[in-house]
């Protein structure tokens, strides 16, 4: 059953007039936005100003738009054995590409939907892989795996600067509380601490774990018997973890304590448009997620949206 916290709510959309100053705006903006059908969306991504960027799963291509006005188009094109998860836009401007089942991780100009370089995170000999998710910190981005107990680091050079192949490296995970189930592992991931500290959700398990960037040295964060299976996209606002639990179509808001050691389930945010969300951002004070609607029977040809979300919890 959804939490009925209205204080916890508010709370919750304070941290989002803070933490996006952006939100007093002239006219509403639209609640939903309509990506092109059969676009077979995933991640989604805020950019400079009011800018969206979500990508498509089978083709690797990145549609850009303005949450104010609802337009957008295809910025990035279809790349032939390309596949966009996760994504991230970085201060420089720049998409970063989780790659699903290729293994590989891309990175896109987010001006011009330029490539700005490709790379084979999965280590030769991987018998299966799912790049699922990524974060960018100024040290580095980091890549989840769902089949694979490891991040893979692609570390960022002076001013940011992009590396060569041979600089990726594979974090392995260490740490008696996480343990790998059938089914999809490592999903989200967000940066917290300034980068110091990396928070992940294992979808099958529902359960978030802190890793050390360095170490790879992971620990569960204590949520007192609560779990938020089916954890997907993961957005951090100041001491709130928000975590879309795509087939529950709600999200759940999480108030961890300062040392990352523990947290709350404090809220679960549906909305009438959900339609298995699966990642989700913040822009103009605003969440925004995207329905990726898993299940439906003609993916190629059906709708798909982003979703301003109304915050209603139930």
């Amino acid at each position: 059953m959804p939490l009925r916290r209205r204080p916890i709510l508010l709370l919750v959309a304070l941290a989002l007039a803070v933490l996006a100053p952006s939100a007093a705006v002239a006219e509403p903006f639209p609640a939903t936005i309509r990506l092109p059908d059969g676009f077979r969306p995933e991640g989604i991504a805020s950019g400079r100003g009011t800018s969206l960027y979500v990508g498509s799963i089978p083709t690797g291509a990145v549609w850009a738009g303005d949450a104010r006005s609802g337009r957008g188009a295809v910025l990035v094109p279809p790349h032939e054995g390309r596949a966009a998860i996760g994504i991230k836009v970085d201060p420089r401007n720049r998409i970063f590409v989780a790659g699903g089942p290729t293994g590989q991780g891309y990175v896109y100009d987010a001006g011009t939907g330029g490539d700005l370089a490709s790379y084979q995170l999965t280590p030769a000999g991987t018998a299966e892989t799912f790049v699922n998710d990524v974060v960018v910190t100024r040290e580095a981005a980091y890549f989840t795996d769902s089949r694979n107990p490891q991040l893979y680091v692609v570390p960022l050079g002076r001013h940011g600067g992009l590396p060569g192949q041979d600089a990726v490296r594979t974090l392995p995970l260490t740490g008696d509380d996480f343990v790998m189930q059938p089914g999809n592992n490592l999903n989200g991931i967000v940066a917290a601490k300034g980068g110091r500290v990396l928070v992940v959700v294992q979808s099958n398990t529902g359960k978030l774990f802190t890793v050390n960037p360095r170490s790879g040295a992971t620990d569960e964060i204590d949520l007192g018997g609560a779990t938020v299976t089916n954890g997907d996209g993961l957005l951090l606002l100041g001491s709130f973890l928000f975590v879309v639990r795509n087939r529950d179509n709600l999200i759940a808001v999480v108030k961890l304590s300062h040392s990352l050691s523990s947290g709350r389930v404090v809220a679960e945010l549906t909305d009438p448009d959900f339609d298995v969300p699966t990642t989700l951002t913040v822009t103009a004070g605003s969440l925004y997620t995207v329905n990726a609607r898993f299940g439906n029977p003609d993916p190629d040809n059906a709708r798909y949206d982003i979703v301003r979300v109304n915050g209603r919890d139930d």
